[in-house]
């Protein structure tokens, strides 16, 4: 007869197998034309997915990002590279974002559904600009 912790680990082991089975998280770096300033990506997400798109920028250069999407659940995050995973201020959960970056650096633009659509295995198609000007 099997412990009711035992039972219990168990049972909290296959319920969140398929969360984790399921995210397929990526990295692209983003490399502008000769000469441009910005880039057009496209992309889609499914479920928990999220793709970080890394490029490097100078302090005291705007960011500008915008994003076109199929899905009203699918938003972006702008974080600094090696940082503790906090958006830069206003940043968060958006799909238009312009800043003045603080520092020198790597930044990733983070894609992603949110938790209710994720958890209903939604599907997004994205259109993201971004530009350093």
């Amino acid at each position: 007869m099997l412990r009711p912790a035992v039972l219990a680990a168990a049972l909290l082991a296959v319920v969140t197998l398929p969360a984790a089975a399921q995210d397929h998280s990526r990295t692209e770096r983003v490399q502008f034309a000769r000469g441009a300033s910005s880039a057009t990506l496209h992309g889609n997400l499914h479920g928990y997915d999220s793709v970080d798109y890394v490029l490097g920028a100078r302090r005291g250069q705007t960011l500008s990002v915008r994003m076109q999407t199929s899905n009203a659940s699918a938003y972006f995050n702008v974080l600094p590279s090696g940082g503790d995973g906090t958006a830069l201020d206003g940043a968060a959960n958006v799909v238009d974002w312009r800043g003045v970056l603080p520092a020198n650096g790597d930044y990733v633009v983070r894609v992603y559904l949110m938790r209710n659509a994720a958890r209903r295995d939604e599907h997004a198609n994205y259109t993201l600009s971004i530009g350093v000007r």
